[in-house]
């Protein structure tokens, strides 16, 4: 392959990502899909619902990403969330951060994305400020507090540290078998876990749950397959095009707002190029605008006051820090990273979960106080 042919299929990728996130962000704004939602939903209503619908779009991103896999279209050891350390420190402190944080900000990151293309004030706010302090736990100040704290605790494993490897280290069979067994039945049973609540049954319910799951089975093969190159015409080493990690990336909305933001001022450095994340980013808000636009629901909302303020401010803070050190948010590791049986991003995910718990407790104790 050539530099022209690089140039071009370099291209095709951030397009289809591009048209995937556009497509996110319009189903989401349409459906309400949500994490942050579903939990409130359980606990202020014991709604399971929105839940349902949660496992539903993990249960098809398990199957599609194990079918990717066994198919052999994707390395799961050359992505963003498998490696043979399994950092349960980071992955649990920054998961409560985030949890807590998604509910004083209002919505999680993809939540945040889908307001501003909304017409939500409030949530341009959280994204700037969840962007700057992700990128400092990237690269700044929180970044040394980070690498010298909750990343140094960590076991190391000889072999990748995922559910798949380790039943197959206990049982002697096939990793590449184990792990398609475990995620086609994690995945069944999810679905069958959804699609059995009384009256999920719905069309919102559906292609919120369906569509998501495919969208982020189809991003992994953007780039886990499609975006891989064995040999790259300058290095002769193997690539993955146009992620920030240089390992197969899906789909995530943390460390890509930090990204987002620094190509934006940076935009006239030539080394500052775009990325799937990046422009994953963009297409969420495009598509919930378009949505929003076409069927005039897009309406300008901002903050009820100075409470409300603060409390958007400490979210979007809480949300950067904890989305870094956890390496993803309830779409990173919830969906993307959990697909690929990571044992990190089950802890993530689960710490994220109970972070959202008390962050609604917490907002419950403040209302009844005012009462």
């Amino acid at each position: 392959m050539d530099i022209i042919a690089l140039q071009s299929l370099n291209s095709q990728i951030l397009w289809s990502a591009f048209a995937l996130s556009v497509l996110f962000g319009a189903l989401a704004q349409r459906t309400h899909f949500c994490t942050m939602g579903a939990v409130s939903d359980i606990v202020s209503m014991g709604d399971w619902t929105r839940m349902r619908v949660w496992g539903l779009a993990a249960g098809i991103s398990l199957i599609g990403f194990a079918c990717l896999a066994a198919a052999g279209l994707i390395d799961p050891t050359k992505t963003l969330y498998v490696s043979n350390r399994f950092l349960w420190l980071s992955a649990l402190v920054g998961g409560l951060l985030f949890g807590f944080g998604m509910v004083l900000a209002s919505g999680c990151g993809s939540k945040t994305l889908v307001r501003v293309g909304g017409g939500n004030l409030k949530s341009l706010v959280v994204f700037i400020v969840m962007g700057l302090a992700a990128f400092a736990t990237l690269k700044g100040i929180t970044a040394v507090l980070r690498v010298n704290t909750v990343d140094s605790v960590a076991i190391d494993f000889l072999t990748p540290a995922t559910l798949g490897q380790w039943l197959a280290n206990a049982t002697g069979f096939s990793p590449s078998a184990t792990a398609l067994v475990v995620g086609l039945a994690l995945g069944l049973a999810l679905v069958v876990w959804a699609m059995s609540g009384r009256d999920f049954l719905r069309f919102d319910n559906l292609i919120a749950g369906l569509g998501v799951g495919a969208i982020i089975t189809a991003l992994w093969w953007v780039s886990g397959s499609f975006g891989f190159v064995v040999e790259h015409p300058e290095t002769l080493e193997s690539v993955f095009l146009a992620t920030n990690s240089g390992r197969a990336e899906a789909m995530s909305f943390v460390s890509p707002v930090a990204y987002t933001l620094d190509w934006l001022l940076f935009f006239s450095d030539k080394s500052k190029v775009l990325t799937l994340g990046i422009v994953s980013v963009v297409g969420v808000v495009v598509g919930s605008a378009v949505y929003s636009l076409t069927t005039r629901s897009f309406r300008w909302e901002g903050f009820g006051g100075t409470e409300d303020t603060a409390n958007h401010l400490v979210g979007a803070v809480l949300m950067g820090v904890g989305g870094v050190a956890a390496m993803g948010c309830t779409i990173g590791q919830g969906l993307s990273g959990i697909s690929t049986l990571s044992a990190t991003s089950f802890v993530a995910l689960a710490a994220i979960l109970l972070g959202a718990v008390a962050g609604l407790n917490y907002q419950i104790w403040r209302l009844e106080r005012t009462l």
